[in-house]
This record gives C-alpha cells, sequence and structure tokens, in this order.
C-alpha cells in the first residue's frame, strides 16, 4: 500500500522554520556593565570587549550610550540588540522633543519604558539579549536602575550586570556609601573591573567610563586598566 504525504497548507500553525525568525542565541556580547550613585551624580563604566562566540573578536565595542538631555545606558549581551534598543530610545526622544512644550523625559521615565519593552518582547518569545543599566540626573534627583531580558527590574544605589552582578556587587555592596566623592567612585568602579578582569574571560583591559554629574555630562573613554 502506498502513502501519499499530505501537503501542509501555506496557512498552517505548522509552518516552515523560515516563516518565524527567532534569536535563539547571541552572537556578537559585551559582557559586564557596573555603575553606582556618588555624591555628585552617577557613575556608569564597562569595558570594550566583543566576544564572537567564546572568541573575543572586538576590542573597541562602546557599550554605554547617552541619550536625551538626562539619560545614559549601558548594555550587556547582545550588541546588535543593544543597537535596536537605541534605535527605538531615539523615535521616543525625537517624538518626546516634537511636543516642544519644555519638558523632557527623565532616567525613571525611560527605565519604565526600556521594562515595558523588554517584558514586550519576552512575551512573544522573541527576546531582547541584553541586560541593561539606566541611569542619569533629572531636577536634582539621581535615578540608577536596571532591567533584564524578561523584563525583571529594579533600582538601588549600584547595579551590575552579567559577571559583575555576582562579582562587583559584593565589593560595592561592602565599599559603597552615600558620601562617595568622584575620585572614590572612580576607584571603586576601577576596582571592580579589575576583579571582572582577572575572573571573565571575555573582559578586556580597556575601560569606558561615563560621568552624569548635577549639571553637565562628561565622556571619559578608552581608559586603559
Amino acid at each position: 500500500m502506498n502513502f501519499m504525504a499530505l501537503k501542509q497548507p501555506e496557512n498552517s500553525l505548522l509552518g516552515s522554520e523560515s516563516d518565524s525568525q527567532r534569536t535563539l542565541y547571541p552572537y556578537v556580547t559585551g559582557t559586564s556593565v557596573a555603575a553606582l550613585e556618588y555624591k555628585d551624580g552617577i557613575l556608569m563604566a564597562a569595558d570594550m570587549g566583543g566576544s564572537y562566540g567564546s572568541t573575543l573578536r572586538y576590542k573597541s565595542v562602546e557599550q554605554m550610550k547617552p541619550f536625551g538631555k538626562h539619560s545614559l545606558l549601558g548594555a550587556s549581551g547582545e550588541i546588535s540588540d543593544f543597537q535596536e534598543i537605541l534605535h527605538y530610545l531615539d523615535e521616543l526622544i525625537l517624538y518626546d522633543n516634537m511636543w516642544d512644550d519644555g519638558n523632557s523625559l527623565g532616567p525613571k521615565e525611560v527605565h519604565n519604558y526600556l521594562t515595558r519593552v523588554m517584558y514586550n518582547r519576552r512575551n512573544k518569545f522573541n527576546p531582547l539579549w541584553n541586560s541593561l543599566v539606566l541611569g542619569g540626573v533629572k531636577n536634582g534627583n539621581k535615578y540608577l536602575g536596571t532591567v533584564s531580558m524578561i523584563g525583571v527590574n529594579f533600582e538601588d544605589n549600584h547595579v551590575a550586570t552579567g559577571f559583575g552582578n555576582h562579582l562587583a556587587r559584593p565589593i560595592l555592596r561592602q565599599e559603597w556609601h552615600e558620601n562617595l566623592s568622584f575620585e572614590d567612585g572612580v576607584k571603586l568602579l576601577e576596582k571592580c573591573m579589575h576583579v571582572l578582569l582577572y575572573r571573565d574571560r571575555s573582559a578586556v583591559n580597556k575601560l569606558q567610563v561615563h560621568i552624569f554629574l548635577y549639571t553637565c555630562r562628561l565622556h571619559l573613554l578608552d581608559k586603559s586598566s
């Protein structure tokens, strides 16, 4: 007896693999981001390595980006997904500026927006493979928070992503205090990044540091360990 294979209708729920594409595994990834509040603003640091699988392929990848008037974003994980998030934020800031009402989005509003974006993509089973750190200063109020690739979020006086969540956070918990000066804050972040350099095979000795003050935003790039 001959059995004929049934032809699957094109509009079937069981379509071919090409019908629906997902990022199943991140390709080019950045490692840990660490950030803290100090008495005059926000400090954020990350190394500039980009790993292609287990190969440390790129050594000048920027994992932090200032945007708008009050906010700074850092991300570990898939670099292309980070670029997609920056595209979302560019559209958000442009739409906000079009109102021309004298107001602008602060870091807390942007953090809430990113939480919704990450959770929405998670519910579609097509997550953005990033852990995000969002910091900034608006109207003299400091803000620092983080959100994971599935939308888990919180705010704290110091945060870290990736291996930094396991290796840098204990150091930050032990040595951070509310009246931390700029110099002590930079030394504390450098200590965290040194530990990550020793323990994380994806880390490189080329750092990117952003400083967000009450009155202005500064950028220090290519700081060697």
